[in-house]
C-alpha cells in the first residue's frame, strides 16, 4: 500500500525529468530582416545551411523582407522581430521616437564610401534636365521612406545645396525595386540605387549618378545589425551560436574562390541570369567586414545627421547602445 500511495507522485517527477530538458533544448527562433536581396546577409544565410552548424538545434531562422529599415521599428517594438538590419538613420529614430532604449548595436552588414569600395548612387538620367543638384529645384525625388538612410543622404545633400524638402522639391515614396521605372517614366527626377538595383543594365542605359553617398560624409557604416537587451539576455547562447554561423557564411560568400558559385546563387535568388553579379563580394560592392565588427567610430558621426535634419531632438551614444561581445565570442569560437 505504501508503495501504491508513493506511484503517482513519483511517476509524475519523472515525468517531468524527461520533460524538463526536451522543453529547455527547443530552438530559439531569431527572425531577421533584409530589404536587398544579394546586399542583406539574411537573403542568402538560408542558402549555405550546411555552414550552419547550429541551425535547427539552438535556434531556427526566418528571414523576414521589409520594404525599408523605418517599417523594421514598429517590427521590433511589437516583437515581431529578433534581429533588425537598420540604417544609421532609423537607429536614433528607433531608440528615441519609439522609446527602444534597450536596443543593441550587435554587427555590421555593411559600409559605404569605404576607399575601393562601393558607394551608393544617386542618379538622374543622362539625357534629361538635371546636369547639377540645383536643377532639382521644383523636381521629384524619389525616396524609400522618410528618415531611411538614402533619404537622409539624399536631404543633407540638396540641403548643402540651399534646398529643403517641401519648399524647393518634392519627395516620393516607393520601394527601392521600383526606381528604375520611376525614373524611366518621369515620374521623379531623382533616385537612390544599391546594389543589385545599381548595376540593372537598363538603368546604366539611361541613367548617370548625379552624387554618390561618399560625397556626403566619407566612410559611412550604413546598415547594422539590432537587437534588444532583454531577448539577448534571455537567449544569449543560442544568440551566439546564430553568430558563429553567420560568420562562417559571411566568410564564405566573400572568399573569391566561391565566387562562380555566388553567382548562381544570386541569380538564382532574383531570377536574372548569374553574369550580372560580377560585383557581389568584391570591390565593386559594398565593404563587409570579415567579423562583421561594426565601425562605431564612423556610426557616431553618422547618426548626428539625423539629429541635424531635426529626425530627433537628443543626441544618440552609439557606445552605450552597442553590445559586440556576440561577435566577440563567435570569432573566437573560429579561430
Amino acid at each position: 500500500m505504501r508503495i501504491l500511495k508513493w506511484l503517482p507522485a513519483t511517476l509524475a517527477a519523472a515525468c517531468l525529468l524527461w520533460a524538463g530538458p526536451t522543453f529547455a533544448q527547443q530552438p530559439v527562433k531569431i527572425r531577421v530582416a533584409w530589404i536587398a536581396p544579394v546586399s542583406n546577409w539574411a537573403s542568402l544565410l538560408l542558402e549555405k545551411k550546411d555552414l550552419a552548424r547550429h541551425l535547427g538545434k539552438s535556434y531556427v531562422l526566418e528571414p523576414t523582407r521589409y520594404v525599408g529599415t523605418p517599417q523594421m521599428i514598429t517590427a521590433l517594438a511589437n516583437n515581431e522581430l529578433e534581429i533588425a538590419s537598420l540604417a544609421y538613420s532609423t537607429l536614433p529614430i528607433a531608440i528615441q521616437n519609439a522609446g527602444l532604449s534597450d536596443l543593441r548595436v550587435i554587427a555590421d552588414e555593411l559600409q559605404d564610401g569605404v576607399p575601393g569600395y562601393y558607394s551608393q548612387e544617386y542618379m538622374v538620367l543622362t539625357d534629361g534636365p538635371i546636369k547639377k543638384i540645383e536643377d532639382l529645384k521644383g523636381k521629384v525625388v524619389g525616396t524609400v521612406a522618410a528618415g531611411a538612410a538614402v533619404d537622409v543622404a539624399m536631404r543633407t545633400m540638396l540641403r548643402r545645396h540651399g534646398l529643403e524638402d517641401k519648399r524647393d522639391y518634392v519627395m516620393l515614396e516607393a520601394p527601392l525595386p521600383t526606381m528604375r521605372a520611376m525614373l524611366a517614366e518621369k515620374k521623379a527626377d531623382l533616385i537612390p540605387t544599391v546594389p543589385p538595383f545599381a548595376f540593372d543594365p537598363e538603368l546604366r542605359r539611361i541613367a548617370r549618378p548625379l552624387f554618390v553617398n561618399r560625397d556626403i560624409g566619407g566612410v559611412t557604416q550604413l546598415l547594422i545589425w539590432c537587437a534588444r537587451q532583454s531577448f539577448i539576455d534571455k537567449n544569449r547562447a543560442a544568440m551566439v551560436d546564430f553568430m558563429e554561423d553567420t560568420l562562417r557564411i559571411v566568410r564564405w560568400f566573400s572568399d573569391p574562390a566561391n565566387h562562380n558559385e555566388v553567382a548562381a546563387i544570386a541569380g538564382r535568388l532574383t531570377k536574372q541570369p548569374p553574369e550580372r553579379f560580377d560585383w557581389a563580394f568584391t570591390k565593386r560592392d559594398y565593404y563587409r567586414d570579415p567579423d562583421m565588427r561594426p565601425n562605431l567610430e564612423a556610426l557616431q558621426k553618422n547618426v548626428a545627421l539625423i539629429k541635424e535634419l531635426g529626425f530627433v531632438k537628443a543626441d544618440t551614444d552609439v557606445k552605450t547602445h552597442s553590445d559586440v561581445s556576440l561577435i566577440d565570442d563567435a570569432v573566437k569560437r573560429l579561430k
